[in-house]
């Protein structure tokens, strides 16, 4: 059987406050065996990263600032999975 493990790292949890996500990353595996199949993308989330999410995953606003946008992310990603 074929899986597909999906990680991500937000701005924050809360949807209705604006958050989003800076990063995805899946590993795609047969049999919980690794394929060697990967997606992996750094994400301009267009607002700023709060402290607390920086504490999490190191990700700043200006480090994500010059990433691609979700909207030219999304398609390769669904692609992948």
């Amino acid at each position: 059987m074929s899986e597909v493990f999906l990680d991500t790292e937000t701005t924050g949890l809360s949807f209705k406050e604006g958050h989003k996500i800076v990063e995805i990353a899946c590993i795609e595996t047969k049999d919980l065996v690794a394929t060697g199949k990967v997606f992996h993308k750094l994400i301009n989330p267009k607002r700023n990263v709060p402290e607390d999410a920086f504490k999490v995953h190191g990700y700043s606003s200006e480090f994500l600032n010059d990433k691609e946008n979700f909207d030219k992310v999304a398609d390769d990603f669904l692609d992948f999975v």
